[in-house]
């Protein structure tokens, strides 16, 4: 049997870094795998049970059995869930781990290079074939678990080709990495909700509370391609402008005079993060 890497892995920038690696390494064929309402379906008798083996303390185990049967309410009325974990608690990913844990030995066995984030997984493979046998004991793994793949958003990737898969706010396609649509609409809308036209608040205040989303989002995504965040920043520096004109009885967008009086560096001194200068620093570090 060749080796593999069983990597249900705990950091998300880890997860990333590992698929990286492979893709790298001619992993190129990619089982995108999505599991169907998964933290609506998981079985409880089978969650104890795998919870029983590696927690002998009777309290916790009451403690996990009562909040698996947590009451729910939904249109104003309380019931008692059979199947499922609450979403958003916080013990919910651990729970997850545990319950995927016999599908990541099934996978390990197989031979199969994957990496698994909470419900969040991919396989990789060299080829084609090994992609679909891959699929194959995927399905068979998670029928024992009781759970099934959505049919429609589980499918095969040739990563190298156009197209593409998203994985963990990333989407990689090509050998490049970039974040997703859904990251980057994210972004814009709160960026949005900070750069009002109608924001009374100075420009500096703005700035100071666009600085946070702008460095934390970057910070995530600073692995995408170089290209990603030119057209960020100069849509950001577009939003200030706008301000800086509704308050001069301006209108519509700052592009043309406005990059004339407020150019880059008015916005640079104000202390504005600007995601390409921390791509090129974070290169030169490494």
């Amino acid at each position: 049997m060749k080796a593999h890497s069983s990597c249900s892995v705990r950091g998300r920038a880890r997860a990333l870094r590992r698929v990286a690696e492979l893709l790298e390494s001619g992993h190129v064929w990619v089982v995108d795998a999505d599991i169907e309402a998964f933290f609506d379906t998981i079985d409880h008798s089978l969650m104890m049970s795998d919870v029983e083996k590696v927690v002998s303390d009777g309290a916790v185990l009451d403690l996990v059995a009562r909040m698996l049967k947590q009451r729910v309410l939904d249109e104003m009325k309380l019931w008692t869930p059979e199947l499922g974990t609450p979403q958003g608690a916080v013990i919910s990913p651990l729970l997850a781990n545990i319950y995927l844990h016999p599908v990541d030995v099934a996978l390990g066995d197989g031979g199969f290079e994957f990496v698994r984030y909470a419900d969040d997984l991919v396989i990789l493979c060299r080829s084609e074939d090994e992609a679909r046998r891959a699929l194959e004991a995927l399905q068979r793994a998670m029928a024992e678990r009781k759970l099934k793949l959505h049919p429609e958003k589980t499918r095969l990737v040739d990563a190298s080709q156009p197209g593409g898969f998203d994985f963990l706010g990333y989407h990689f396609e090509c050998g490049r990495r970039s974040p997703r649509k859904k990251s980057l609409a994210k972004l814009r809308d709160n960026v949005r909700a900070r750069t009002r036209r109608t924001n009374g608040h100075s420009l500096e205040r703005i700035i100071e509370s666009l600085n946070p989303v702008l460095r934390g989002w970057f910070q995530y995504f600073k692995h995408s391609y170089f290209q990603v965040f030119a057209p960020l920043d100069s849509w950001v520096r577009m939003r200030l402008p706008s301000i800086l004109r509704k308050r001069r009885g301006g209108h519509g967008a700052g592009r043309g005079l406005s990059n004339i009086r407020w150019p880059n560096a008015f916005f640079a001194e104000l202390g504005l993060f600007t995601m390409t200068t921390a791509w090129v620093a974070a290169r030169r570090s490494r």
